[in-house]
């Protein structure tokens, strides 16, 4: 077999969606971007929003007209050709499994107390979310469902407990607004920071794709996909406004600033227990995001395969639970190797460049499609030059391992078209 079933309703899908969107990044992600734009922060947020909303309605499109797994490796596939889509593709899987490596990392740290163990039991998380989705894809969205409800609850007490340890001086700090840059020679750095505080919040928030890759597997998908993918980036960045808000205050700008933990900063004065529903809370959303992106990568890994991009055998689908579970249990199996051997700081370092690459293939075959559009061209232009925007302001280094990535990806197709006798059909 290598169809999947329809199985997940409109509720399933943006409760993937909102899993795969509210991870760690929620619980850290505020002092790095304060640091970055100062108390344009909030600026950035909305930038960062627009990022995501362009992107967002871009798989919206191509998910109405390519209902199938695999996300933009289809519709890059196509729309404009094998070669874009294999890159998209190859950049997802490589660069979303060593994120899933971090992910699991992440839940380890939260979970246990430091110590060589983190690493095992990091292993051990990824294997038990891969057994979960080999038992079908309602059993993902029921976990999915249960971690999004725990998360919220937490971010919902830790806001009530923010906001009511306010200060008149929190209003300061809000009503601030942007401050300008001194001078015009000034103007550059301010716009650069601007820049990378909306790259750090867009990714932390970023995974509504996650729902375009299950496309094969969502019920009535031409109308489904779009709304949930809407739905849940609307709930997500509303969310991230009302945390934004309720740290800012309860810090003010400077102590923000310089904070690495900034949600647990803020709601230190609730003593030993609250720090520890606040780890348990960063530990299950780091739980959720891990679900969802492993499915995603299985999904994308088996279109690929589906395509000859990557060895057929991924693309088997289990005649029972009607998942790629081939594929499945390999993303796991070098997912946990990756948490067990790999130096993760130097391993994501291309993530966010092959999430960008993503993204900017996304919004070019959306551009380019002509049938079945639902949003005007200006919006995914729009996408295509805030992605590239975004890619400045990554360091050199992730860039040029991202290269390297896709360079990689490139060989392996171009070796795989010559020991297959030439090139495929479809080029």
């Amino acid at each position: 077999m290598t169809q999947l079933a329809r199985r997940l309703t409109l509720a399933d899908a943006v409760v993937i969606g909102l899993g795969s969107m509210i991870g760690t990044g929620v619980f850290v992600v505020w002092g790095p971007a304060a640091a970055a734009a100062g108390s344009a922060l909030f600026v950035g947020l909305a930038l960062a929003a627009l990022v995501a909303y362009c992107n967002a309605t871009s798989s919206a499109q191509l998910a109405a007209a390519y209902p199938t797994s695999g996300g933009t490796y289809v519709y890059g596939r196509e729309v404009l050709g094998p070669w874009w889509g294999h890159v998209a593709g190859w950049g997802f899987v490589i660069g979303k499994t060593a994120s899933a490596a971090a992910m699991a990392l992440t839940v380890a740290v939260h979970l246990t107390p430091p110590g060589w163990w983190q690493r095992p039991v990091a292993a051990a998380t990824v294997l038990a979310l891969v057994a979960v989705n080999y038992h079908g894809i309602t059993r993902t969205a029921r976990l999915a469902r249960l971690i999004v409800s725990v998360v919220l609850v937490v971010l919902g007490w830790a806001v009530v407990v923010m906001i009511s340890g306010w200060t008149p001086d929190a209003w300061v700090s809000l009503g601030s607004g942007p401050a300008g840059p001194a001078s015009p020679a000034d103007a550059p750095a301010a716009a650069y920071g601007v820049l990378q505080a909306a790259g750090l919040l867009f990714f932390a928030f970023a995974g509504y794709a996650r729902i375009a890759t299950l496309g094969e597997e969502v019920v009535a998908p031409r109308t489904t996909i779009p709304r949930a993918i809407l739905i849940a980036l609307g709930l997500v960045v509303a969310l991230y406004a009302l945390v934004g808000v309720a740290v800012t205050g309860a810090l003010g700008a400077d102590a923000l600033a310089s904070s690495t933990t900034p949600v647990a900063d803020a709601v230190r004065g609730t003593g030993p227990v609250g720090q520890g529903v606040l780890r348990l809370g960063a530990a299950i959303a780091s739980l959720g995001a891990l679900l969802a992106l492993v499915a995603g990568i299985g999904r994308t890994t088996l279109a690929m395969a589906r395509n000859g991009d990557l060895p057929r055998p991924l693309a088997a689908v289990h005649p029972r639970h009607q998942v790629p579970h081939v594929a499945e249990v390999t993303v796991g199996v070098v997912v946990a190797l990756v948490v067990l051997v790999a130096d993760l700081r130097g391993v994501i370092g291309f993530s966010s460049f092959g999430v960008l690459t993503y993204y900017f293939v996304a919004n070019r075959a959306a551009w380019a499609q002509t049938e079945g559009r639902l949003y005007g061209r200006w919006l995914q232009a729009l996408g295509m030059a805030l992605c590239a925007a975004l890619v400045l302001t990554l360091p050199w280094q992730s860039v040029v391992v991202g290269l390297v990535v896709v360079a990689v990806g490139v060989g392996y197709r171009l070796a795989a078209q010559r020991a297959a006798g030439g090139t495929s059909s479809s080029e």
